[in-house]
């Protein structure tokens, strides 16, 4: 192959001035938080399109978001694997590509079709930024940092998820709907230059292949599952379980580290639960209810980016802030919550990351993002399914059961392996 297209297809190492800084390690969380930004950024800002989608499109734009969490759901993991073959660094690069080239065409769409299509594939390039962030981070740096770093990681994630509703309301309001995808453009290029030199190469390959079966299975099972949530017949969750249960029976990680992927789920269920049921609490405006909100992310970015995490002591904060919530919505409360939960997601996904072997870092990260989508979708359907038979303050109840669930839930084996090691000089 032609040296100067080698790199299209091969991963390139940091130029050896980077790759011997002390703070090297740092400069590739950095960039790796540049991706996690984005994707809560973008997952938050593009709901406050949908009015305005609505009205120029004449139609309900509700696919507009949906097809990009199917596609995100269903294809996460599999990537993971795959990255684990083909090499992290390279497939994190490819997937800035894929998602800004795609943000480009989805602002340029003039058909909601197109839009949906292109969002298909935004979610594409998603998946390959969220299958490979968990994994480059844990790679980075030393082993006795990885929790602090992925700490950071899930603070740009919360400070994504924070902005977003802001920074959306005002360029839908002042610009139109097509700023909100054009807005990633700039991040994007920034991240995928900076990836290029700042991201070490990945040297440990999986020993496994893709599984082309178990990839049907698991997108059967998640879109399904997501497809009831929407609203769609209940018999489809006869698809949805044997489905999943023939995933998990192909896939011998998830039953390794089954505890840890349900705490992400159950972590990010509880997180936007209350995203979806404060605005029921108040006659407070938009603006007002937005600025509420916040303090839920805050407290969590707070607590992920402490230099310690302590899983089962944030699960049990936040099972006591759900309880005040269930009595009152309190801006305290929403904050104690998102501490919690901040401090018990870094944790949870380093040990993940530790109980699996080195080389399938990739599939592991892919796992705790599926995890994490799923969590995220019934985080959204479930409270409001409570909400509206009993009640706020059982909606919040259910979510205090949830917490106080992880607070004894086992996260990996007993045998945890040691996280990826940085790699020297690449």
């Amino acid at each position: 192959m032609n040296r100067s297209l080698r790199w299209l297809v091969v991963e390139s190492p940091r130029p050896r001035r980077v790759a011997t800084w002390a703070g090297a390690p740092w400069l590739a969380v950095a960039t790796v938080c540049l991706g996690a930004f984005l994707g809560q950024f973008d997952a938050s800002v593009v709901t406050l399109a949908l009015p305005a989608l609505r009205d120029d499109f004449d139609t309900s734009p509700e696919w507009v978001s949906l097809a990009y969490l199917l596609t995100l759901a269903a294809f996460v993991a599999p990537i993971g694997r795959w990255s684990d073959r083909r090499g992290r660094k390279l497939v994190y690069l490819y997937g800035f590509v894929v998602f800004t080239g795609a943000s480009v065409a989805c602002a340029l769409a003039r058909d909601l079709d197109v839009l949906i299509a292109f969002r298909v594939v935004q979610a594409l390039g998603a998946a390959m930024l969220q299958a490979n962030s968990v994994a480059l981070v844990v790679a980075a740096v030393p082993r006795d940092r990885a929790r602090r770093a992925l700490g950071v990681q899930a603070t740009a994630q919360a400070l994504g998820l924070a902005l977003g509703p802001t920074v959306g309301g005002l360029l839908v309001e002042a610009f139109g709907w097509q700023w909100v995808f054009l807005v990633n453009v700039p991040v994007g290029v920034v991240a995928l230059v900076a990836g290029h030199f700042l991201l070490p190469r990945t040297h440990e390959r999986g020993a496994g292949r893709v599984d082309g079966l178990a990839v049907v299975l698991l997108a059967t099972a998640t879109t399904a599952l997501l497809l009831v949530l929407s609203g769609a017949s209940p018999f489809l969750l006869l698809l949805a379980l044997p489905a999943g249960a023939g995933y998990v029976w192909r896939e011998p990680l998830v039953r390794r580290v089954k505890g840890g992927l349900l705490g992400a789920s159950g972590g990010y269920l509880v997180l936007f639960g209350p995203l979806v049921l404060v605005p029921f609490t108040s006659d407070l405006g938009p603006f007002a209810t937005g600025l509420l909100l916040t303090a839920l992310p805050a407290g969590f970015a707070l607590g992920a980016a402490l230099p310690w995490q302590v899983p089962r002591t944030g699960a049990a904060l936040s099972t006591v802030a759900c309880g005040v919530l269930a009595w009152q919505v309190h801006p305290v409360a929403l904050v104690a919550l998102g501490l919690g939960l901040g401090l018990f997601t870094p944790a949870n996904n380093a040990a993940v990351l530790g109980a699996l072997p080195r080389g399938d870092a990739g599939s592991g990260g892919g796992l705790v993002n599926l995890a994490r989508a799923l969590g995220t979708a019934l985080g959204v359907a479930v409270p409001l399914f409570v909400h509206a038979r009993w009640g706020l303050s059982v909606a919040f109840g259910v979510l205090a059961v949830i917490t106080s669930l992880l607070v004894c839930t086992p996260i990996g084996d007993k045998r945890p392996r040691s996280l990826p090691r940085p790699e020297e000089n690449q």
